[in-house]
């Protein structure tokens, strides 16, 4: 079904439910209701919440790609009944800016992460990998929250001291151990995710930007730009290869390959949360304890 469709029939559910421009976000039983275009910023926003708010994940399946996403009906009807709404934004859920521009909320809050960051449509949209925008959003959320409901004030101050005193814990202390142990190691990834988490960490990551981002964007890379990733890795100019396995294609699988016969350790990654139901933390900790133990094997030490 075409994507125009898909949205104008999820618009036309959406006024079955009896709501249209400039009505007021409803509250269920006074649970502050909140709706995440996608599960890594709506597993956060569902722990700094606690018992006071209720959070629906749009995009929560694995298998779901974000960037190609048609809306439904039951999207728009959970939107209508939003008092807060948290989008990616830099051109990475569009589908979802579109439907909350269709229906304006009086008093909705609207967090756009790469409003937030000030990234623009085209830059990197995947900043949930990226340790100081996940600070960034966990302040917003929260200042959202205490704007929505002041009378909850100090409850989202211990929520956040909870989250990240105790559920980040790990997460947090991961990003400075392997920023402190191998930060400057010279590091090739298959697109462009692994980027903020690169930066994140202090390592060098050398496979071309335009190759990168090809791969994200399901573009064909430059015969130049394939070479030169070719040449990094049968050479060894890095150390570890990392490649998102959401999205392998036959260009990432060719280098994860020669990654693994020329004995250079291969960490994975995911575009979105893995498992299904699994906590931002717990996801992120996974994956970064298996890229510590690549550059730990690649190093020595």
């Amino acid at each position: 079904m075409a994507r125009c469709t898909v949205l104008a029939l999820a618009l036309l559910g959406l006024c079955a439910t009896g709501c249209g421009s400039g009505a007021s976000a409803a509250s269920d039983g006074g649970t502050l209701q909140v709706v995440a275009a996608e599960s890594f910023w709506g597993s956060l926003a569902a722990q700094l919440g606690g018992s006071r708010v209720h959070v629906i994940s749009i995009i929560a399946s694995p298998d779901a790609d974000p960037h190609d996403y048609e809306p439904r009906a039951a999207d728009a009807r959970a939107l209508a009944v939003a008092r807060m709404v948290i989008i990616n934004g830099i051109g990475y859920d569009e589908w979802a800016s579109r439907l909350i521009a269709a229906n304006g909320v009086d008093g909705r809050v609207v967090l756009d992460v790469g409003d937030l960051v000030g990234i623009p449509a085209g830059g990197n949209p995947h900043q949930w990998y990226s340790a100081d925008t996940v600070r960034r959003v966990i302040d917003r959320i929260v200042a959202g929250y205490k704007r929505l409901e002041p009378g909850d004030a100090r409850y989202f101050d211990r929520r956040r001291a909870a989250v990240e005193s105790r559920n980040l814990a790990r997460y947090t202390r991961l990003i400075r151990e392997i920023r402190a142990r191998y930060g400057g190691t010279p590091v090739g990834a298959s697109e462009s995710i692994f980027a903020p988490l690169a930066e994140s960490l202090g390592l060098h990551l050398v496979t071309p930007a335009a190759f990168l981002r090809a791969v994200s964007e399901g573009t064909d890379p430059t015969a130049a730009d394939k070479l030169t990733a070719d040449r990094q890795i049968t050479q060894k100019q890095i150390k570890v290869w990392v490649f998102n396995r959401q999205n392998t294609t036959p260009d990432v699988k060719r280098l994860t390959s020669a990654a693994r016969e020329a004995g250079i350790p291969v960490a994975t990654v995911t575009e979105t949360l893995t498992p299904a139901g699994a906590s931002f933390e717990d996801w992120q900790v996974r994956q970064l304890e298996e890229l510590e133990r690549s550059l730990a094997a690649a190093t020595g030490g």
